[in-house]
């Protein structure tokens, strides 16, 4: 190590330059209209949590899980007025990795993109177990059986502290298939596969205000009794949980070489996208919780499609919500996949990771290499790993990322005197704090065992970094 200096650690990027066409240069295609942009983060934020956190954190909140919703909207709020600000002064793929790459250095940036890799491969994952419920639940109505056990949970259970190989299941087949099916669909290029997702986050938006309007008129406030039964301890882990569900604002910025007028779009895609979400997220907890008791969330698998049944006395309601999870679920694992690949397509072009994530195939403008080495890292979290591990591990990645953003803000505001144009964030400094303590909050309010593995990680990543990665850096 002692041919390397301290300054290795530091060296920054220099910050992008304008071309006449896309505002910036970039080597991606210019596809991605606002509307579409818009979809992209609604579509992976929506699906991401709704459909699959409240058995996750009912148990742990209880009926406070609301207070956890608004908690870590709040918290997202807070940090995307700061990725507003600084994804329209840096409209470059890598989103948070590039913001602390050209404020706080080459070490920071190894740091964030190793947590980006982490949030996005483990989001499709997660997502893709939970995707595998609803459609055992919609073979199970329609069909009348169930996917064998073995073929659809994970062999890992975790726990709290424990995580052992004791589950009921061998592979989580489905889960696999999902995600080389999105990977397939990546490949044809970016215009096609955000089209895609723009129709199945309309289906997915009409199930759920359907969701709303079904279950709302079998309210009970008698299952809000009682409210907060683990007190803030539960609300804070919870919330910590479901902040998972925001990573879709990561989406917007790490697509930010594919967009077209990036310094526009990118802030008013981050807060239309998070308006919607947050909206839509409360409406469908408090509408759930008012149908159904708290404790009966417990260990039910495809959640809101079984409050349909409950509600309705037939099939069909839970089938159409099934039906609505299956389909509009799909795009959440594509957008991961999406936003894995984009954060190591920017890390390759900057030498610290291998040359081949960053290649880029003419004919469809897609890293392919890179999206197929993705969906390689996917497949066995995706097949042999528990959701909840897998959920915690997300939020932490995000939270991480997140805050990494609000620093980013800071030195950028310290070092570069914003321009007379250009969305400002409101408040400053103090938004960016309150994003930073908001998120450590949370950050601290996950488990041991998530701390671990992140630990593990993030040991890693540095040991790539060091004997690997220092050494090939374009900055060298």
């Amino acid at each position: 190590m002692s041919r390397f200096s301290f300054t290795a650690f530091t060296r920054k990027k220099i910050m992008p330059s304008f071309d006449l066409k896309g505002g910036f240069e970039s080597q991606l295609v210019r596809s991605i209209s606002l509307f579409n942009l818009i979809m992209l983060g609604v579509g992976c934020t929506l699906g991401t949590g709704i459909f699959f956190a409240l058995t996750e954190t009912v148990p742990i909140a209880g009926p406070a899980v609301v207070i956890s919703f608004v908690f870590a909207g709040i918290t997202a709020g807070l940090t995307a007025l700061c990725y507003a600000e600084v994804s329209a002064r840096i409209p470059v793929a890598g989103s948070a990795y590039t913001f602390a790459y050209m404020t706080m250095g080459e070490a920071a940036a190894v740091f964030v993109g190793s947590c980006l890799i982490l949030e996005w491969g483990i989001a499709a994952a997660a997502v893709s177990v939970g995707w595998s419920s609803y459609l055992n639940e919609l073979i199970s109505i329609m069909f009348g059986f169930e996917i064998p056990a073995a073929l659809r949970t994970a062999p890992f259970l975790a726990n709290g502290k424990d995580f052992t190989l004791g589950g009921e299941g061998y592979i989580n087949l489905p889960a696999v298939i999902l995600v080389w099916v999105c990977a397939l669909l990546l490949l044809r290029g970016s215009k096609e596969s955000t089209t895609i997702n723009t129709l199945l986050t309309l289906t997915k938006v009409t199930i759920l205000l359907l969701f709303i309007f079904i279950t709302i008129q079998s309210f009970n406030f008698e299952n809000f009794h009682p409210f907060m039964p683990n007190g803030m301890q539960g609300v804070g882990a919870s919330a910590a949980i479901v902040f998972f569900s925001y990573i879709g604002l990561d989406a917007i910025v790490g697509a930010s070489e594919e967009v077209q007028n990036p310094s526009r779009n990118i802030p008013l895609a981050v807060v239309i996208a998070l308006l919607i979400v947050t909206s839509v997220y409360i409406l469908v907890a408090v509408s759930s919780l008012g149908a159904q008791a708290a404790p009966d969330f417990v260990g039910q698998e495809a959640g809101l499609a079984v409050i349909l049944e409950r509600v309705t006395g037939g099939g069909w309601a839970a089938a159409l919500m099934s039906v609505g999870a299956v389909i509009s679920v799909f795009s959440v694992t594509l957008v991961a996949i999406f936003g894995q690949t984009r954060v190591c397509f920017a890390m390759s072009r900057d030498g610290l990771l291998p040359k081949f994530f960053s290649q880029v195939h003419t004919p469809t403008g897609v890293p392919r290499v890179g999206t197929l080495i993705s969906a390689l890292l996917v497949t066995p979290l995706a097949g042999f790993m528990p959701s909840h591990l897998l959920w915690g591990m997300v939020s932490m990645g995000t939270l991480v990322a997140f805050s990494a953003v609000a620093v980013s803000l800071m030195i950028l505001r310290h070092k570069h005197p914003q321009p007379t144009k250009g969305f400002r964030v409101p408040f400053y400094p103090l938004t960016p704090i309150l994003s930073i303590l908001a998120c450590g909050y949370l950050i601290f309010s996950l488990t041991e065992t998530v701390f671990i593995t992140f630990g593990i990680w993030v040991f890693i990543a540095a040991l790539l970094y060091l004997t690997q990665g220092i050494r090939h850096s374009k900055l060298a």
